[in-house]
């Protein structure tokens, strides 16, 4: 049966009842009508069936859900501004002591207040919020949608994903908890809704649907953003998302507006990561993310190209930390990590947040492109707070290993790296390697910013030792019809890699 009947269908049946006058009329008849009337209840089955996903009402979904829903108030001391200075006046001028008088006073400290929103987690007191919204707060206090407030302390908080975790004592009163849902499950167009403290207002109820996910609104490292159109002003910050089943799919968190107030694109920390976070800060106190040990940059179609990639996907280190995890393992600057732990690492963005949500000291397979070849490691994970706390995570610590090739006519005068070299251009004297000489001015290696002084460590994934090789692996890539090569070059102690094409 289609999914409707037109008016077409309808007619070739009554005129079927003039032609066949054998056929009793009233058979006919109910046919035609019974044929109308399945028609029409498969249409309006069909838009029952949609309709069905936009609720008629979310009133009973944010009457369950709006007690569970707390405004945040945070008080700050600030200091008063430092004394004004005060005019040169001509000694035992009468201004002078009348000017000191008021530079002596200076500016009394004040207090300063902020509002903000949260959502309790667990009906003993755990309330989940934005760290924006109580970094360096003097105060906390977490208001309940009876009113009844409460003095709250941090129990842990994470900057770099914008968490934090409060701890309230209830007391004889009763709290209302959600938890968290799924946010992978999420589609692009599902209903939610958003409940908050904006402005100050109080509990206030706002729906929409998901815009976009993963976002990246360069916040910090981990950005995973869901996007909704559900109105989100200030002091929703911390505040929930829900999906129709009254699970938190998301932490309310940024807007973008050019005047502060919602133009419909509101952004919400996802679920599946506000999870592992909030785990964490209530079993530590801190964040404990997983630590690979490796700068990575973009795999652009230009890099692809250069390497031989069948698509511009993954993640290319850049250079290896000396004796991290990855280091350990044998992962190679020039390697393209495609897959970590079962996970595509489509963008180099995903690497980092797939990394962190690792548990610490898990042994994980690493898949890489490796000279046109596919390879799986095995990588035990270190922890990256201990890491930064030992300062490894600065480029002076890296290493990059090396192998071996080169190109051709790409604007560049090379030569090995001699003591002179290295004097001339303020180089360990103890370095080796093929050292950039000069740069023709309007070259492709000067588009892409190559300097004299520059050494060049690899080629295409292989470590140059020589000029011969050099030449060799440029001469190779042309031969093999690449548009250009990718050199590792390393600069004032940091690597990274540049795409080179070729002079036409």
């Amino acid at each position: 049966m289609p999914n409707h009947v037109s008016p077409f269908v309808l007619n070739n049946v009554c005129k079927s009842v003039v032609v066949r006058r054998s056929i009793d009329i009233v058979h006919l008849v109910r046919y035609a009508l019974m044929t109308a009337f399945v028609a029409l209840s498969v249409v309006l089955g069909g838009q029952s069936a949609a309709s069905a996903e936009r609720p008629d009402s979310f009133a009973d979904l944010a009457e369950k859900l709006s007690p569970a829903v707390v405004n945040i108030s945070t008080t700050m001391v600030v200091n008063g501004n430092n004394r004004p200075q005060m005019p040169q006046f001509p000694e035992g001028s009468p201004f002078e002591d009348f000017f000191k008088e008021f530079q002596d006073r200076g500016e009394p400290s004040r207090r300063a207040q902020s509002l903000g929103s949260g959502f309790i987690i667990d009906a003993a007191g755990i309330v989940v919020t934005n760290n924006h919204v109580i970094e360096n707060a003097d105060e906390i206090s977490v208001i309940l949608a009876n009113d009844e407030s409460f003095k709250a302390k941090v129990i842990g908080r994470d900057a770099k994903t914008d968490i934090a975790v409060l701890q309230i004592d209830p007391g004889d009163s009763k709290l209302t908890a959600v938890s968290f849902g799924n946010s992978d499950g999420l589609r692009v167009g599902d209903w939610v809704m958003a409940i908050g403290n904006p402005f100050g207002l109080g509990g206030t109820v706002t729906a929409g649907i998901v815009s976009a996910r993963g976002r990246d609104i360069g916040s910090g490292p981990y950005d995973d953003f869901i996007q909704t159109d559900a109105s989100i002003n200030r002091g929703n910050s911390g505040g929930p998302l829900f999906n129709l089943d009254g699970e938190v799919i998301g932490i309310n968190t940024a807007i973008f507006s050019q005047t502060g107030g919602s133009v419909g694109i509101g952004f919400a920390i996802s679920a599946n990561l506000a999870t592992q976070v909030v785990g964490q800060l209530q079993d530590y106190g801190r964040t404990r993310r997983g630590w690979l040990g490796v700068f990575i940059q973009e795999v652009t179609e230009d890099i692809a190209d250069s390497l031989g990639l069948d698509s511009a996907k993954g993640a290319l280190i850049a250079s290896v930390t000396e004796a991290g995890p990855a280091d350990e393992a044998g992962l190679q600057a020039g390697d393209v990590i495609t897959r970590f732990n079962g996970k595509d690492v489509v963008k180099s963005r995903d690497l980092p947040r797939i990394v962190a949500e690792t548990p610490v000291e898990t042994t994980v397979d690493v898949e890489v492109v490796r000279g046109g070849e596919r390879k799986t490691l095995s990588v035990t994970l270190g922890e990256l707070e201990q890491a930064e706390n030992g300062g490894l995570l600065s480029r002076s610590q890296s290493k990059e290993k090396t192998n071996d090739t080169r190109i051709e006519n790409i604007g560049l005068t090379v030569a090995p790296l001699t003591e002179e070299l290295a004097e001339k251009f303020d180089l360990d004297t103890g370095e080796t390697g093929i050292v950039v000489v000069d740069v023709k001015d309007g070259s492709p290696a000067a588009d892409k910013g190559v300097q004299p002084g520059d050494i060049i460590r690899r080629l295409n994934q292989s470590a140059i030792t020589s000029v011969d090789k050099l030449i060799e692996g440029i001469a190779s890539a042309k031969k093999e019809g690449r548009k250009g090569v990718l050199m590792l070059i390393e600069s004032d102690g940091q690597t990274r890699f540049v795409q080179i094409s070729f002079d036409e």
